[in-house]
């Protein structure tokens, strides 16, 4: 079990929360913001008298946002009075992705009874920084709530924030009372608003409440040199146009290029005419981040059975194999024209 300690400084430079057990399971997206996929809840709400009055500290205001969606621009000082949720979370993030309509559940029910929810969009990739996109995602997504466009990471680094998604609980008086990092902890983070909101708590009915991983799944792979992970090739994936040779089946937990390939920093995008990946994973889904200006359609195999086909245009999230249980798969993704531009692959 591996520990983490929150930074989020109190008033006299003390930390806010101890320190926090994190599973093994933690999967990075970047060096300097791993996403955690686990229900670390703590609340200072559960301490009592003068002690968890020694430990809450103001919750930082919105730093160097450049835009808002559903929303004129808001500042803690404006919601003085009202419960608070700020959301840290990117739209090409399948955990974020997953965890929205938990997070919209919660605006539509407490919006009337106190609540407000704020989206931090802090994004993952470049394509994240235009408001068109993000603006398109936010509506595709069905989100009505406030949206604070990050793009410079400013409230990022303003609330010490490290991961993909992560939820901060400010009381009536601005105070920070407690934070969730990555999917799960729905039901606890409910209550413990209904408290903040004199309501009474809701009953556990056994139903899952974590997040939607297994042991053992492939981590996250990233095609770009910034934070490259997973690459199967006697070809080096350094920056620049480079000709990957048709190869055999990568590595487990790997994947593999054909053809001619232009890495970046932050992706992999086909040059030649045409090419290929083949990848081998475990999991039950498989998520692909890509782009592409005008539409592509990819023929997609999974252990040898053709997938419906997945036509990729514009910068999102795309799934590319939805199966019913966990296990080990080869995928062998033909793609037929250059231009494809691939940053990531997720799995759940």
């Amino acid at each position: 079990m591996q520990r983490h300690m929150d930074s989020l400084p109190g008033p006299d430079g003390a930390l806010l929360y101890a320190a926090l057990p994190i599973p093994t399971s933690v999967q990075r997206c970047r060096p300097m913001k791993p996403l955690v996929l686990s229900s670390l809840l703590t609340f200072g709400l559960a301490l009592s008298g003068s002690t968890a009055a020694a430990q809450l500290t103001a919750a930082p205001d919105f730093t160097g946002i450049d835009h808002w969606i559903n929303s004129p621009p808001l500042t803690m000082a404006s919601l003085h009075g009202k419960v608070v949720l700020v959301d840290f979370w990117a739209y090409s993030c399948i955990n974020c992705v997953r965890e929205l309509p938990h997070v919209e559940h919660l605006y539509e029910t407490y919006k009337d009874k106190g609540l407000m929810v704020v989206g931090v969009h802090s994004p993952e990739f470049d394509f994240e920084k235009n408001p068109s996109n993000v603006t398109t995602a936010v509506q595709r997504l069905n989100v009505t709530f406030p949206v604070a466009m990050d793009s410079g990471h400013a409230t990022w680094s303003a609330w010490h924030n490290q991961y993909w998604p992560a939820e901060y609980l400010i009381d009536q008086n601005g105070q920070l009372i407690g934070h969730q990092y990555g999917e799960g902890g729905y039901l606890r983070m409910e209550n413990a608003i209904r408290t903040l909101l004199g309501l009474s708590a809701l009953p556990d009915t056994g139903a899952t409440d974590g997040d939607a991983t297994t042991d053992g799944d492939t981590p996250e792979m990233l095609l770009g040199t910034e934070a490259q992970t997973g690459l199967d090739s006697s070809e080096d994936g350094h920056n620049g146009l480079r000709r990957f040779p048709t190869a055999g089946q990568p590595a487990p937990n790997h994947y593999a290029l054909t053809g001619l390939w232009r890495i970046t920093d932050e992706c992999a995008a086909l040059a030649g005419s045409e090419g290929s990946i083949a990848m081998r994973f475990k999991a039950t889904k498989l998520y692909m981040v890509a782009n592409a200006d005008t539409p592509i359609t990819l023929e997609v195999t999974v252990d040898g059975k053709l997938q419906p086909p997945v036509t990729v245009q514009g910068s999102h999230l795309y799934t590319l194999f939805d199966g019913r249980a966990d296990g080990s798969h080869l995928l062998k993704l033909h793609i037929p024209a250059k231009g494809l531009q691939v940053y990531s692959f997720s799995f759940g």
